[in-house]
């Protein structure tokens, strides 16, 4: 809706008032006779003043002007509303792409492990000798199959053992006392057991256990929100 500004009112008032104002005065000061005259001189006047007041020529020069300023403000809100769309999209994909967590391989998902199926053998907090190689430590972590990146897969497993990536894989804290230079694991279901009464040194044991009950390790809260089920 165009802004009528202070002068194009008074035109608009004067437009309308005076010629009432006239034709109420002078209709009652006369006669029967003179209403006729006094109504053409009102119809004259009006006619006069629409044509002065009511002619596009008259409205012509401020109607462009309101036009180019109003292309003026919606030019500039559209650059505006651009502005906004582009600053805050792209904080938006760049605080999303800074929160954004890697893909969580080896059994470190964030993802709550429930229900537990029924195939998965072992527990986080067990303590475990690997069949082959010998070490000791405790398992931290479990995924249903092997969730590693799919260039390690081939690398990880022979030809003969490849069918071992389908089953379940373990993360294992490995027991510092053995001195074999590496702190975690991740191996299939089959190439480890269970022990009982050995414990276990690892740095990171109190990030994920409140302590060791003979048989196995306590979770800390936050760990056994993620297995509830171990």
């Amino acid at each position: 809706m165009p802004h009528i500004s202070a002068t194009a009112a008074l035109q608009i008032s004067v437009l309308f008032a005076l010629p009432a104002q006239y034709f109420i005065s002078q209709w009652y000061r006369t006669n029967s006779a003179k209403h006729i005259q006094v109504t053409e001189r009102i119809t004259a006047s009006w006619n006069i003043s629409t044509r002065s007041y009511l002619s596009p020529d008259v409205w012509a020069d401020p109607l462009k002007l309101w036009i180019s300023k109003t292309r003026i403000c919606l030019y500039v809100e559209l650059l505006i509303l651009h502005f906004r769309n582009w600053y805050y999209g792209e904080n938006k994909t760049k605080s999303g792409h800074n929160e954004a967590k890697p893909h969580s391989y080896f059994a470190e998902s964030t993802h709550v492990q429930s229900p537990k199926p029924e195939y998965i053998k072992f527990r986080v907090g067990q303590v475990i000798i690997h069949r082959r190689f010998g070490y000791s430590g405790v398992i931290v972590g479990w995924d249903v199959k092997a969730n590693t990146p799919e260039e390690q897969l081939q690398p990880r497993y022979s030809p003969v053992e490849l069918d071992l990536k389908d089953t379940p894989h373990y993360r294992i804290l490995i027991n510092k006392a053995n001195g074999s230079g590496k702190s975690t694991a991740y191996v299939p279901e089959e190439e480890i057991k269970v022990i009982m009464g050995l414990e276990v040194y690892h740095p990171d044991m109190e990030t994920y256990f409140t302590g060791y009950d003979g048989s196995k390790y306590i979770m800390q809260p936050g760990l056994k929100k993620l297995y509830p089920h171990d």
